[in-house]
């Protein structure tokens, strides 16, 4: 257990504004702080890890971590980092969305550990029965339109349009500071760079109507080496639903992190010690062909986020997919989902079952039932050539594929050289 959380935070590369006073106070007694956290979709991606563990770094060290889900600011919609109105979700879509990411929100953190067990709270609970006319002579006259438009997110919309529902977020957002605050005793909100327009507001509402302090400090925005958006790849968002991105996916999405970017992501992403991380980073720069930073860090994140099980599952798909000596009963004991997830973005085409019951000839499987190569000639050199395989097996001209070589009843792999890899899909 790290004996100051700030300074935890620090070495890490996790801590950019913070509120003076805030480290002394998490260094005198046990503390309450929460995070909130946006339904707009019934998952959290990867970029949610990072709120996250803060909450569970907070935990660590002792302090008392709340979960706060948006089911009212759901609602209104958060303009930080946002260039345009987003769409209102409906009720029954914002409720989906509150009860997925609130499960998995159950399961980062310990909500049996006695003094300083872990909270879940929706903001909608508090504000469902504030009327309009309370909220704003309430809450509203305490803090000038001056001072709301001077914040950053509500700066660079205004002058190409910000509605009023926006532009109110951050007061509905500071008042859950406040209401935590009177409710929980809730001293601290820690969020991303962005929020810390909407985390001051809270501080000042605290200041003005609740006669006390509020503190708090923003981690960095994460960003990738090459200006790429962090957590975004070719096939799309990285979420932590095992549903939406398998673990295997997910395993792979930290795996391929780039050198510059797996050493800044370790310290963000696990609990590895400081020792541990330079001790792998030393390793790493000895010999960067054999990944061991991202290899450990694809470890520790897939375990974190679905458990040893998925991670051997991962492994395993990896191994078999990628290993030049695994055979088609190593595929075999892969799902389709597995060999989809493998080979996503790789060339596919779906031919019916009545061809392959009746077999299916390898040229025509590669060049006019699928199209993955031009010609029927082209087939052909490439099999005198020695380079195409069925299921990781070299094949000649005359090969047929019948049902014996479907995987799991559904899937054929085909392959063209080392790199080119093409799937049939049976229906």
């Amino acid at each position: 257990m790290p004996q100051n959380f700030v300074e935890e935070l620090r070495w890490r590369g996790m801590l950019q504004d913070i509120i003076p006073g805030t480290e002394e106070l998490l260094n005198k007694e046990m503390v309450t702080g929460y995070v909130g956290f946006d339904p707009t979709a019934d998952s959290l991606h990867v970029g949610s890890l990072i709120p996250i563990l803060l909450l569970m770094h907070l935990q660590r060290a002792g302090h008392k971590p709340v979960a706060l889900v948006g089911g009212a600011t759901g609602m209104v919609g958060d303009p930080s980092g946002k260039s345009a109105e987003r769409n209102l979700l409906d009720e029954a879509t914002l409720d989906k969305n509150v009860a997925g990411v609130r499960a998995q929100l159950e399961h980062f953190l310990d909500f049996n550990a006695g003094a300083n067990s872990a909270v879940l709270v929706n903001n909608y609970d508090w504000m469902k029965n504030f009327s309009f006319i309370e909220f704003i002579r309430d809450v509203g006259k305490h803090i000038t339109v001056n001072y709301m438009s001077a914040k950053d997110s509500v700066k660079k919309r205004i002058e190409t349009g910000i509605s009023f529902t926006e532009f109110s977020y951050q007061l509905l957002q500071g008042y859950d500071f406040l209401h935590l605050y009177r409710d929980m005793n809730c001293k601290l909100q820690m969020g991303g760079s962005d929020q810390w327009g909407n985390i001051t507001t809270g501080t000042e509402l605290i200041r003005r109507i609740g006669g006390g302090e509020g503190y708090a400090f923003t981690c960095p925005l994460m960003t990738k080496a090459d200006g790429g958006k962090f957590g975004k790849t070719e096939s799309g968002t990285i979420w932590l639903d095992p549903n939406r991105t398998s673990p295997y996916q997910f395993y792979q999405f930290w795996f391929n992190a780039s050198d510059d970017d797996a050493g800044k992501y370790i310290r963000t992403f696990t609990f590895l010690d400081r020792a541990t991380i330079e001790g792998l980073e030393k390793e790493h720069a000895e010999a960067p062909h054999l990944r061991i930073l991202q290899k450990r860090l694809a470890e520790e994140v897939t375990v974190m986020v679905h458990g040893k099980e998925a991670l051997e599952s991962a492994l395993r798909t990896t191994e078999i997919l990628f290993n030049k000596s695994a055979t088609v009963e190593d595929l075999r004991q892969l799902s389709v989902q597995d060999i989809m997830d493998g080979f996503d973005g790789v060339p596919q085409a779906t031919v019916n079952m009545a061809d392959i019951e009746s077999g299916l000839g390898i040229v025509d499987a590669l060049s006019a039932k699928t199209g993955f190569l031009p010609s029927n000639s082209e087939a052909r050199r490439e099999l005198k050539g020695n380079a195409i395989s069925v299921n990781k097996a070299k094949v000649q001209e005359d090969y047929v594929i019948t049902k014996n070589d479907l995987i799991s009843d559904k899937v054929v792999l085909l392959g063209k050289g080392k790199k080119n890899n093409y799937i049939i899909i049976v229906e």
